[in-house]
């Protein structure tokens, strides 16, 4: 069972790399950040923003 991302948290979220906008990949339960090429990982329903728990965009999940 995969758990809900509140969306008043993902408008308050950036990244914390770059601090651009995130976007949120619900069926792979991560938060993506384009400019930084980064996947953060959510885990219920929670999401982990630490840079090194990101996943490099150019990984496989």
């Amino acid at each position: 069972m995969t758990s809900e991302l509140d969306p008043r948290l993902l408008s308050l979220l950036v990244c914390p790399v770059t601090k651009g906008p995130l976007t949120y990949d619900r069926e792979a339960q991560e938060l993506i950040s384009p400019r930084a090429r980064l996947a953060f990982p959510v885990r219920d329903g929670i999401p982990v923003m630490l840079p090194e728990e990101a996943r490099a965009l150019n990984e496989l999940p």
